[in-house]
């Protein structure tokens, strides 16, 4: 299967070489590295009944450096678990009027929710956090709205603010006490990349959500992740990092596909000059000048039926 994106394929016929160029193709067989250029192979010896896994080459050399890097010099950051992370970053994660991520998450998920009539609907907001898009959620006047969190401090900060809210702390990806079709919308920002088995968790959605239901997802763009990118925050005059793991947005939706979904829109938005204030403020130029042009976050939005 031959898909797009910078991203690991496996690929079942090596006739398929020759339509692409500028790749390195790893035989799995025998752990040797093949390269094709201009159309040909140019060193390995291919057995055609053996599979083998494509591998684009800006990826695996950002990859590749990504990796020395950790390992040679000191990290710049300490990476956390997600739920390590969550509850530390739930004092302040209110009060971020410069994180460029919330800003654009924001105006991402207010067009991705304006396809939807949520009124009188019931709502489930797998990842809320501490509940950012409740006040959009809940002007629409729902029937009843669901948070979803790893984290406790995260969901303690939400209760704090809406009181009456119902909260479920996620221990596991298969929401198993929660009965079959309970919700007509599930959304879920800024958190797929935070979960290691993606496929076992969207296929739990699924079984959430009602026969005509919608979801929407946003999160940190893939191919960012891929090339470095990490969501960090500053905790006690550190700088900490969230754990992610790398989704390529064609898994989620292959699995969603999979599940009877439909696509109906799907949207995202690059690093451009508009952003760069947002960098200049957190004196990290540097990186707005290494990521300029990438796409940053994304979103998809399907309707199950």
């Amino acid at each position: 299967m031959i898909s797009d994106g910078p991203f690991i394929h496996r690929l079942y016929n090596p006739n398929c070489y020759k339509k692409y160029k500028s790749f390195i193709v790893y035989y799995a067989a025998y752990f040797t590295v093949v390269a094709c250029d201009n159309n040909k192979i140019i060193a390995g010896n291919l057995n055609p009944c053996k599979a083998v896994i494509v591998i684009k080459t800006d990826t695996m050399l950002a990859t590749i450096k990504n990796y020395l890097q950790r390992r040679i010099s000191a990290p710049a950051v300490t990476e956390k678990s997600v739920v390590e992370a969550y509850d530390l970053w739930s004092a302040d994660y209110d009060k971020q009027p410069d994180n460029l991520m919330l800003y654009l998450d924001a105006r991402l998920f207010s067009l991705l929710i304006s396809q939807i009539n949520i009124t009188g609907k019931h709502i489930a907001d797998i990842g809320c956090g501490t509940g950012r898009h409740w006040p959009t959620l809940l002007s629409k006047q729902p029937a009843d709205l669901t948070g979803f969190d790893v984290s406790g401090g995260m969901l303690s900060k939400l209760n704090e603010k809406y009181p009456e809210a119902h909260t479920n702390l996620i221990t596991d990806n298969l929401f198993s006490d929660i009965p079959d079709e309970s919700y007509d919308v599930i959304i879920s920002t800024l958190t797929v990349a935070h979960i290691e088995d993606i496929e076992e968790a969207i296929q739990a959605w699924s079984r959430l959500l009602k026969s005509d239901g919608e979801i929407i997802i946003t999160d940190f763009h893939p191919h960012t992740l891929a090339f470095g990118g990490k969501r960090t925050f500053k905790h006690n005059n550190a700088v900490l990092a969230v754990h992610n793991y790398v989704h390529p947005i064609y898994t989620i939706k292959e699995v969603l596909l999979k599940n009877n979904f439909s696509l109906l829109s799907q949207e995202e938005i690059k690093i451009d000059e508009s952003m760069k204030p947002f960098y200049t403020k957190q004196n990290a130029l540097h990186v707005y000048e290494k990521y300029k042009g990438f796409p940053v976050i994304y979103g998809i939005h399907l309707k199950k039926g």
